[in-house]
C-alpha cells in the first residue's frame, strides 16, 4: 500500500519536475503548499523508497532527441540459454537507460544515451566485444512525442 506522500510524488512529478539548484527543496515547498509536512531529505527518502520498490526507476529530466548527447536504439540476437548473461552485460553500462526481452529474432533491445554520439558507438563496440553478438544499431531518423504521464490517483 503506498502512502498519500508517495502517491502525491508519483502523481505530480512524472513530469514538470522543478529545474531549479535544489529540486528537492522544491518539491517539499509544493508538497507542502497542498498540506503535506515534509522537507526536502523527506522528498529523497520517500524517492529512494520507491526507486528500491521498483515503482520507478529513476528520476531526472527527459530531453529531446538530438538536442543534447547522442543515442540510439539498438537489439541483439540473444541465443535462449545466454539472455541472463547478456542482459546483465548490457545493463552495467551506465550509458544504457534499460533493456527489455522481446519475442522476436532480435530479442534484446536496449537504449543507450551518452554525451556524445562517438561515445554511443563506443559502446556499442563494447558490448559487441563483450558478447562476441552483433548489435543491430538504430538511431532514430524522426522523433514521435508520446506523452506518457498520467493521473495515478485522482
Amino acid at each position: 500500500m503506498l502512502s498519500a506522500l508517495e502517491k502525491q510524488l508519483l502523481n505530480d512529478y512524472q513530469q514538470g519536475m522543478p529545474l531549479v539548484s535544489e529540486p528537492f527543496a522544491e518539491m517539499a515547498n509544493e508538497l507542502n503548499q497542498k498540506g503535506f509536512s515534509v522537507s526536502e531529505q523527506n522528498v529523497m527518502d520517500c524517492l529512494g523508497q520507491l526507486q528500491d520498490k521498483g515503482l520507478i526507476t529513476r528520476i531526472g529530466p527527459v530531453f529531446k532527441p538530438k538536442s543534447v548527447g547522442g543515442s540510439t536504439l539498438a537489439a541483439l540476437s540473444v541465443p535462449a540459454e545466454r539472455m541472463g548473461e547478456v542482459a546483465g552485460i548490457v545493463s552495467a553500462f551506465e550509458q544504457v537507460n534499460h533493456n527489455y526481452k522481446r519475442e522476436h529474432e532480435y530479442n534484446l533491445w536496449f537504449v543507450v544515451t551518452a554525451s556524445t554520439q562517438e561515445e554511443v558507438l563506443q559502446v556499442l563496440a563494447e558490448i559487441e566485444c563483450l558478447t562476441g553478438l552483433t548489435v543491430l544499431n538504430l538511431p532514430m531518423e524522426q522523433d514521435y512525442h508520446i506523452d506518457l504521464g498520467f493521473p495515478l490517483w485522482c
